[in-house]
């Protein structure tokens, strides 16, 4: 029998805490009673059951008095010893829990950019700050000094966490991006050697799924019809992803392309991409709860169960054969003794070694393999998805650059030629312009870390040793940080590729690198970094050898999707709302609210 998580959380957590208490009162009272106590001395009211209620309450209200008493004590103890000082704390208005700067921040999600409402709390209280809401803390940092004690110097401490763990559990399981300690060491040392330099260099796959797209692309132009980009890439890297990791496509392409109004077909490869969509998004729903534990949220059922089902059905079926080509290659290795020495430990269908039919060289577990192949799904599609989203608007609202990077194409790869990846290596200002996509709106804008024990964060610049308690949350905001005016200067808001060409380059970046923080940094630095950043390259070279213009079609985005009216006296904000003519928004992922509508020529 499935439990729900809200159930499961009232049985494990809230049933204990108010029913132990009143059953051991009562059975103390019932004890004294029969041994001949005199019990009249404890008032009448007392020993009614609203009494005994009220008895119950005061002694939680005491007990959790007591613990956070002694737990500021103990913290105190450590910081001292530690000769730290407390990360300030965001001030309210005075209101109980700080339930005013709750509010604030609840409110300010439903209109906000991108990171808006952290990115607006840093400027009012610093780049690093506690946010206490409702008794519990939340500690952000945007210092790529303390991002890098995090991610590297002290990388041990800083865990994914139980609750991570706990909201994440149903959609990406125990896999890479789930688990922490000897688990993570094992599923990197699994996944690791799959993404050598042949396999990520192979464009073949890259190839025919571009070219499915151009054309669908191309005859859309020929009627001057907006499409919607961002589900057209989407489907693309989907496509590919699910190639180069299973040997099977999902083959999304094969739907048209999505019309202004009109809602996508419901064929069984846009169900698994619906679902897979629609599992993130009660994912963030989960990780945003402040009022109360996630699990509340979801006592009547898990709404991503029927969303995972739809996925494990188009997997699972692909799982099973890779599982059995291997069980009969070990068998028939066994029956000659052993493997030819330099066999291939191939088991994909194609003669293809993938990541699949590397995986079940490793182990038979099919909950295993399963969770490996959606978290790296994950990777493979959405942060490239995103990134070449972003990287086509930018090019349709920056039309000069456009022209200067189609000119590049042509001269190192010209007008029809494939790409190589010798061709991509030298093509200085492709790079340039992807790179300043992914420090503007990077793929993922913010990562969420667990302290193990308590430690402290030292900020080299000012000397400041910042005190963190253990079982801290850390959120690390990438996306504010790498458009910061402190990091980067004076035009860090604005989306300038030349800033990677001429001397800004030198004097932020290459003067501090963890300024520049898309793929991470450190033993959790995302594996697949080069292989997006070549399905990147390879797409724009393709798409811009087929087409020189670029048309934001702002007409075709959906009613509600454009960005709230207030963005454009937004400025103190921090961000880059009055400047876009999109509506960025985030989940696991950053997106653009209503897509990506475009038309080319």
């Amino acid at each position: 029998m499935d439990v729900s998580p809200g159930l499961s959380y009232i049985l494990r957590h809230a049933l204990p805490v108010s029913t132990i208490p009143p059953t051991v009162i009562y059975a103390c009272y019932r004890a004294a009673e029969r041994l001949g106590y005199d019990l009249d001395v404890i008032p009448e009211s007392v020993r009614t059951p609203l009494g005994l209620g009220f008895l119950t309450l005061a002694y939680l209200l005491g007990k959790a008095v007591v613990t956070s008493t002694v737990r500021r004590i103990q913290l105190r103890r450590d910081m001292r010893r530690l000769g730290a000082v407390p990360i300030p704390v965001v001030k309210g208005k005075g209101w109980p829990l700080n339930v005013d700067v709750t509010l604030r921040f609840s409110k300010a999600l439903k209109t906000a950019y991108a990171g808006g409402p952290v990115r607006k709390l840093m400027l009012e209280n610093g780049d690093t700050f506690c946010l206490d809401m409702l008794g519990s803390q939340y500690y952000w940092t945007a210092n790529p000094y303390l991002m890098k004690e995090i991610l590297v110097t002290q990388f041990s401490n800083f865990t994914k966490g139980p609750q991570f763990h706990s909201m994440f559990d149903s959609f990406l399981g125990t896999g890479i991006f789930n688990s922490d300690g000897d688990a993570w060491k094992m599923h990197r040392s699994m996944t690791r050697p799959f993404f050598n330099r042949d396999r990520i260099t192979d464009f073949d796959i890259f190839d025919h799924h571009s070219d499915v797209l151009l054309q669908k692309i191309y005859e859309k132009s020929q009627t001057g019809m907006a499409f919607d980009f961002q589900e057209a890439i989407s489907q693309f890297t989907m496509d590919s992803a699910t190639e180069f990791l299973l040997g099977t496509s999902v083959n999304s392409l094969a739907t048209p392309l999505a019309l202004p109004g009109v809602s996508s077909s419901d064929s069984a490869v846009n169900r698994f991409v619906s679902a897979f969509q629609a599992t993130q998004m009660h994912i963030m729903t989960r990780v945003r709860s402040r009022w109360l534990p996630w699990q509340l949220n979801e006592i009547f059922g898990d709404p991503t169960k029927k969303h995972m089902k739809t996925m494990y059905a188009f997997i699972d079926p692909i799982i099973d054969v890779a599982l059995e080509a291997a069980r009969i290659k070990k068998g028939r290795a066994k029956g000659v003794g052993k493997v030819e020495e330099g066999g291939s430990a191939d088991t994909s269908s194609g003669g293809e070694e993938t990541l699949l039919s590397h995986l079940v060289t490793e182990t038979q577990d099919r909950k295993m393999i399963r969770d490996e192949m959606l978290n790296i799904l994950i990777a493979g599609r959405d942060t490239t998805a995103v990134n070449l989203t972003w990287n086509v608007y930018f090019l349709a609202t920056h039309p000069d650059v456009c022209t200067c990077l189609r000119q590049e194409i042509l001269d190192v790869v010209g007008p029809n030629q494939r790409p190589t990846f010798e061709n991509i290596k030298v093509m200085k200002y492709l790079r340039a312009v992807i790179n300043e996509s992914l420090r503007v709106l990077p793929s993922v804008p913010y990562n969420l870390k667990h302290t193990i024990e308590s430690t402290v964060l030292t900020n080299p610049e000012t000397g400041v040793k910042y005190f963190l308690p253990a079982g801290s949350r850390v959120g690390i905001s990438q996306l504010a940080m790498q458009t910061s005016p402190e990091f980067w200067g004076p035009t860090a808001l604005e989306w300038d590729p030349n800033r990677w060409l001429d001397d800004r380059n030198k004097t932020y970046y290459l003067a501090n690198p963890f300024i520049f923080l898309p793929f991470l940094a450190g033993p959790r630095i995302c594996l697949g970094q080069q292989f997006a950043y070549n399905e990147i390259s390879f797409f724009l070279i393709r798409f811009l050898q087929r087409f020189e213009n670029i048309e934001l079609a702002l007409d075709a985005f959906p009613p509600g999707a454009l960005p709230p009216a207030q963005w454009k006296t937004d400025a103190p904000s921090g961000t880059r709302a009055p400047y876009e003519k999109v509506w960025p928004k985030s989940h696991i992922t950053t997106y653009s609210h209503g897509g990506m509508w475009v038309r080319v020529k």
